[in-house]
């Protein structure tokens, strides 16, 4: 069973023609439906005042917590229509436990998955006109909690809000799968270890900011980010985890160390590789393993993944040392059938074997 949310309606909702407009191939991120999910955490009465009420600003005290000592996790989920006008969710209860296991590493209190999975639900009873139905599109889920007790004191909030927001995203890759460049972070590391790297929280992405302008400054879209303890084992992207595929066959990513996000597009995709018959290893890799791979040819793929693209091919590796393609600078198979595979699932073109897909009724 999911948490109830009591609805209130808003008075004046988007108009048809108006929602058709906003959801043509809208900017990540830039457009949002009509309703929010809400739900208030105090000390004394635990979670309670679940509620959808419309989409407005917010009301913060200027000493809000959050905005002094960045007391906040998030989430990144995916709404799909499907080709028979349903609706689904993918993993939603892995996003659900990562974020309570984001919140336990911030102080904050655990959302019961019941809860969080309710607040979807909720949401899209009310919403489920601005869940997009043209190829590769649909309603980005960004669930979040904040800190907001007013207080300058460095301690954990005695009052928390949790959200649940929407917006309505066109295909990542308009035209067709484009690989990007990325750049080898010079100076920057994303986190250390005991840190909060293994969190979804504001302060990693804030912290990969300059390091990612740095990458654009060098003509590249993403940036790399290596260990901090020794500064020569790649670890992630500033959202996205890696993957190399071997000459041999062998996919290799990044082991979860504690200063890397646990991704559930990482996830899904080491499933969906080994059950394809493939090998993968999760394992420390070196800058320098990765550098030489490629250019001697062992290394012919390279790939990141997240919940906003789904999979993404990398054509390039760039440093200040040198300049690599990766294989032939285009699209490799590996990477485009696990891509096909895990985007046939989501919108309903594949058979779900390992039961990922929640219909919201």
């Amino acid at each position: 069973m999911t948490r109830s949310f009591a609805v209130t309606r808003n008075p004046h909702p988007v108009s048809d023609a108006d929602r058709a407009r906003l959801m043509d191939s809208p900017p990540f991120g830039t457009v949002f439906t009509d309703h929010i999910a809400k739900a208030t955490w105090t000390l004394d009465g635990g979670w309670g005042n679940h509620r959808v009420e419309p989409f407005a600003d917010l009301t913060l005290h200027p000493a809000a917590l959050v905005l002094h000592y960045g007391q906040q996790v998030f989430e990144g989920l995916k709404a799909y229509r499907w080709a028979d006008g349903s609706v689904h969710l993918f993993r939603p209860g892995a996003n659900a436990a990562r974020l309570a296991a984001s919140a336990r590493r911030l102080a904050l209190p655990e959302l019961p998955a019941q809860d969080f999975l309710g607040s979807i639900e909720a949401l899209l009873s009310v919403d489920s006109a601005w869940v997009p139905g043209k190829p590769e599109t649909s309603l980005y889920l960004r669930p979040t909690m904040i800190g907001t007790e007013a207080c300058l004191g460095v301690r954990p909030s005695l009052t928390v809000e949790y959200m649940l927001l929407a917006s309505p995203v066109g295909a990542y890759f308009a035209g067709g799968v484009k690989p990007v460049s990325i750049w080898v972070a010079q100076g920057f590391h994303r986190a250390g270890a005991g840190g909060t790297g293994q969190a979804k929280t504001a302060g990693n992405y804030a912290a990969s900011m300059l390091p990612q302008q740095q990458a654009q400054d060098n003509g590249c879209g993403q940036v790399l980010f290596l260990d901090a303890r020794e500064d020569k084992y790649i670890e992630e992207l500033g959202g996205m985890n890696v993957f190399a595929v071997f000459a041999d066959g062998t996919v290799v990513t990044p082991r979860i160390t504690g200063t890397i996000l646990e991704g559930v597009t990482r996830d899904s995709i080491i499933d969906l590789l080994r059950d394809s018959g493939r090998e993968v290893i999760e394992r420390d890799i070196e800058l320098e393993e990765l550098r030489a791979g490629i250019s001697h040819g062992e290394i012919e793929e390279l790939f990141a993944c997240g919940t906003a693209a789904v999979v993404t091919p990398v054509a390039r590796l760039v440093s200040p040392d040198f300049d690599l393609t990766v294989g032939e600078g285009d699209p490799g198979k590996v990477t485009m059938s696990v891509r096909e595979r895990l985007t046939g699932i989501q919108y309903g073109r594949r058979d779900d074997a390992f039961g990922w897909m929640r219909a919201v009724n």
